[in-house]
């Protein structure tokens, strides 16, 4: 620093020269005569006279031409002073904008090296491949693998090729077309038992609804299949196959370039692939209720949308399809067409107001005959008298016949010393023996007959589509102490059906006069009575009737129904598959409810179908009888 001793012109001259030394280092000698020049500073940096060189030395330092006035003598020094400061804090930032420079200049270098490296790696790839010996030598052997194959399985080989070919289903197949080949599709819930032909029945349909002009299903509309069992929600979004998902740039996956960008990577579902065309989700009612609940706002929206967190608008780092897939989501109108063997009551109700509904009816053992006779010609095999007959005793599901008669085919195959024969033939003895080994039973345990008998007589019942006959018996004795009967019942069946007991106690007093305490009574339902529901009410009056009074009943007839303690039978559930199941067991007459009569179709069951309101004229037509009607208003 300048004191108030440094006031001689010599020290004052030899400072000013040693701060243009410094220019002169920070620009250059060259540079600071082209910079004087340009601010007009050149004659004065030149000049002898002391005020002139600090006039110009403060316009170089300064960078302003606009400075005109010298200094005297005496403000020199302190102008030195200010001037040597600023001139040390410029060479203190030009030696760290120096150093970085340095240091950008070494990183770039760095980088321009790796940049060549990674250039020269990848056209080594390119020349060479990503295949080494290893590699090549595992392709090779999936090559081979490629190579083999086995013909279609027999399963594959006799299922329905077209809707012609699908066997007792006219009516589903009909009101599955009507709404799915349409100019506007709907939604669709197919409800029948295992085995009927659903999935392929709406493969095909998709295909029938194609070549149709005015629907809006083009050639490729696709046909997206998945089991409903299998669907489960993950409240992470990892793995949400039907909807879609969204894997995260650090723990869930995202591609290596957006991973390095921190950019989030939406995963589309099902629904998406299904678009345009049909989604059919097999066991719809197994579907996890919250993935249900989500799949309805797709099906309202025709949108799935995507959410994260990493998601930010703002980035420009996001390309622009996932920019589209978080602001506007993914395109998803498709037909749902869901498929369950469950009651149309445990389906959601907000599915079930969404869609139209379709039925699949049990197979009869008709159905199961053709359906055996159909596949033994695309086996190109001959079957022995009965053979189908027999495969229909143990079955209603069409998937479980065909697979008994290829397994009778390998049978007979087997048979003939494992030579393949022209139209090979199965026999009963080859089918049996399949039954035998697969310990199977027939699932008609009760057949109908033209015999009458007394206190027995064929009930209905149903579990999920299976319709039933159930054989209900009763004997009846003198009670060793008048007044002092007991009535027993199956302990195993239900508290509506014992009610059912009781109902028909105060009706036979009704109709016969009599006190059912009168008598000891056995109800017996044969087979276990694992029974509940008032349905079989009006069968066990019967029985009860024809054990006491000793008047047989035709054991070709069938009958249903609720009865109430008034003597009218009650309408009842399930009727269509105890219909079903009645023609299986060979019934000619069926009796049901009138107030079921609407439900049915007589034709369509190739069963007689007799609607019944009051219990007396049911019992006076199978009995032959003249009980009086039951009187329960009185005159004054």
């Amino acid at each position: 620093m300048i004191t108030a001793k440094s006031t001689d012109t010599n020290f004052l001259h030899r400072q000013v020269t040693a701060l243009y030394t410094l220019l002169s280092e920070v620009h250059g000698a060259d540079q600071l005569v082209l910079k004087a020049g340009k601010l007009d500073s050149l004659e004065l940096m030149r000049s002898s006279k002391l005020e002139d060189r600090v006039l110009a030395l403060e316009r170089l330092i300064h960078e302003d031409p606009t400075i005109v006035e010298p200094r005297n003598i005496d403000e020199i020094p302190q102008a030195l002073d200010e001037l040597e400061d600023y001139l040390a804090d410029l060479l203190a930032r030009r030696a760290v904008e120096e150093q970085l420079e340095r240091k950008i200049s070494e990183k770039m270098q760095e980088r321009h090296l790796e940049y060549v490296k990674e250039v020269r790696m990848q056209v080594l790839r390119e020349e060479i491949g990503p295949d080494n010996a290893q590699t090549l030598k595992k392709y090779a052997e999936l090559e081979i693998l490629e190579s083999r194959s086995l013909s279609r399985s027999t399963l594959e080989l006799m299922r329905p090729q077209t809707l012609e070919e699908v066997v007792g289903q006219k009516r589903a197949i009909k009101s599955l077309l009507t709404k799915l080949s349409s100019p506007f599709p709907q939604h669709i819930l197919v409800y029948g038992p295992p085995g009927v032909g659903k999935t392929t029945v709406a493969r095909l349909a998709l295909q029938y609804a194609k070549e149709k002009a005015y629907t809006p299903f083009t050639q490729d509309a696709p046909f997206v299949e998945v089991d409903g069992t299998t669907l489960r929600w993950d409240p992470r979004e990892v793995t949400n196959p039907l909807l879609g998902s969204v894997h995260d740039p650090i723990y869930q996956g995202a591609k290596r370039d957006l991973a390095e960008g921190s950019v989030p990577e939406p995963k589309l579902g099902l629904v998406t692939d299904a678009h345009g065309g049909v989604l059919f989700i097999d066991e719809i009612g197994e579907l996890d209720s919250i993935l249900q609940n989500k799949l309805l706002k797709v099906m309202e929206d025709k949108r799935v949308l995507f959410e994260s967190s990493y998601y930010d608008p703002d980035d420009p780092q996001i390309p622009k399809y996932i920019h589209q897939l978080f602001t506007k989501g993914a395109p998803a109108d498709f037909v749902l067409i869901g498929a369950t063997t469950r009651d149309p009551s445990e389906i959601s109700p907000a599915f079930r107001s969404r869609c139209a509904e379709v039925f699949f009816d049990p197979l009869t053992p008709q159905d199961i005959v053709e359906i055996v006779e159909s596949a033994a010609e695309r086996l190109e095999a001959r079957l022995e008298k009965g053979v189908a007959s027999l495969i229909a005793e143990y079955t209603i599901e069409g998937r479980r016949a065909t697979r008994l008669l290829a397994d009778a085919y390998s049978t007979a195959l087997y048979r003939e010393n494992n030579e393949k024969q022209d139209q090979i033939l199965i026999t009963l003895s080859d089918v049996q023996e399949v039954i035998q080994s697969a310990r199977l039973s027939s699932y008609m345990g009760v057949k109908a007959d033209s015999t009458k008998q007394v206190g027995r007589i064929l009930g209905l019942g149903v579990s999920g589509y299976l319709g039933s006959v159930l054989e209900i018996e009763a004997v009846a004795f003198p009670s060793k102490e008048r007044g002092k009967g007991i009535v027993r019942f199956n302990d195993t069946a239900g508290s509506m059906a014992k009610d059912s007991v009781f109902n028909a106690a105060s009706v036979f007093r009704a109709i016969t006069g009599e006190e059912l305490s009168s008598y000891d009574i056995h109800v017996n339902v044969v087979g276990g009575g694992n029974i509940d529901g008032p349905s079989a009410g009006v069968a066990i009056l019967a029985a009860i009737i024809s054990s006491v009074k000793g008047l047989p009943i035709p054991q070709d007839i069938a009958v249903t129904g609720e009865i109430s303690i008034r003597g009218k039978v009650k309408a009842i559930g399930g009727i269509h598959p105890k219909l079903y199941g009645a023609k299986q067991a060979g019934v000619k007459t069926v009796y049901i409810p009138e107030e079921n009569w609407d439900e049915i179709s007589e034709q369509a069951h190739d069963v007689r179908v007799v609607p019944v309101s009051d219990i007396v004229e049911f019992l006076n037509e199978i009995f032959n009888t003249d009980f009086p009607k039951i009187q329960w208003s009185y005159a004054n």
